[in-house]
């Protein structure tokens, strides 16, 4: 935080695919102090066939009018809103962030894959930092990865997200046996084609595994995946950050999560409700990603993307 000597109240707003999600922070030498932040379910991309439905729009705009209205109370000198994976792949996207700016005010900026995994890696090694890490941002509509060794080697963003996948293999309640294996299918051959293509990318994915890098996951799978093993009934961001899971407790809580029909999962202590679906397609992004790159184990940031984009107000031109 070199560029800010003094303190200074800051705004991010992401417009996820799944989740629209508000940071107001104040931030000055000694880094980021959330003063509020807030996390709505508005699936954007609910029915997704390159165009957002009338309906989702609604919900989400809906939603942002509220952010707008919790933003009054605070001295922000800056907001920066941002729009991913959904607003990059719909033929509407345009007509639809002229329609937010008209309606609340608020601008998004439609940003890449690829920098929304720098932003992401930005937020998350401000509170996690150690050495080589792969960082995964599991979403709505895509997956992020980022490959960190004392500078950025490699980002990455791939079109798995686990509304998409909800939709496209969720088909019944519980979901039933053949469900689960063509999603599985569809997660491990996506995963296992990046990982093979990273040698050409630049990246060496040996020195990326178990043993040699830590593995930190962050969003909201990663997130609820802490709070369900914690039995957090109040979402606490000092308890998320940093928390260690292992490949079999989160396959036990995946195990758990697709035994139970729908209504059932809503019961689940640290289950976001709204999340109760898409969970499951998140729980196997987690579980295969730590397969494929060969981890027992991962941390889990409650920092991302928000962070990162206040971090791209203050000091724009670091990495």
């Amino acid at each position: 935080m070199s560029g800010a000597t003094e303190e200074r109240v800051y705004s991010s707003i992401d417009v996820g695919t799944n989740t629209l999600r508000l940071l107001i922070a104040r931030v000055g030498p000694s880094g980021i102090h959330p003063l509020l932040k807030e996390r709505v379910i508005t699936r954007l991309g609910e029915g997704f066939d390159r165009e957002i439905k009338e309906r989702a729009a609604e919900r989400t705009i809906r939603a942002l009018k509220a952010f707008r209205e919790r933003l009054k109370p605070y001295p922000v000198e800056g907001i920066r809103a941002v729009g991913t994976s959904v607003l990059r792949r719909a033929r509407n996207g345009k007509e639809f962030v002229e329609r937010v700016l008209k309606e609340t005010g608020i601008t998004i900026e439609v940003i890449s894959g690829e920098e929304e995994a720098l932003l992401s890696a930005r937020g998350v090694l401000s509170v996690i930092r150690d050495g080589r890490v792969l960082i995964f941002d599991v979403g709505g509509g895509s997956t992020e990865y980022i490959f960190y060794n004392d500078g950025v080697e490699g980002c990455f963003s791939i079109d798995l997200g686990v509304v998409s996948l909800t939709e496209a293999f969720l088909t019944s309640d519980p979901p039933c046996g053949e469900d689960l294996k063509g999603m599985e299918r569809e997660v491990e051959g996506r995963l296992r084609e990046f990982h093979s293509s990273l040698e050409v990318r630049g990246v060496v994915p040996g020195s990326y595994t178990g043993g040699k890098a830590l593995l930190v996951g962050t969003a909201g799978t990663p997130t609820t995946l802490a709070a369900i093993d914690q039995a957090l009934e109040e979402y606490d961001p000092e308890r998320i950050n940093g928390y260690d899971l292992s490949y079999s407790t989160i396959e036990a809580i995946y195990r758990r999560l697709i035994s139970l029909p729908l209504e059932e999962r809503r019961g689940i202590v640290g289950l976001e409700r709204g999340r109760e679906d898409v969970i499951i397609p998140g729980a196997m992004v987690v579980m295969k990603t730590m397969e494929v790159f060969g981890f027992d184990r991962m941390k889990v940031s409650d920092a991302g993307l928000l962070e990162g984009i206040v971090y791209s107000m203050v000091e724009p031109e670091a990495t």
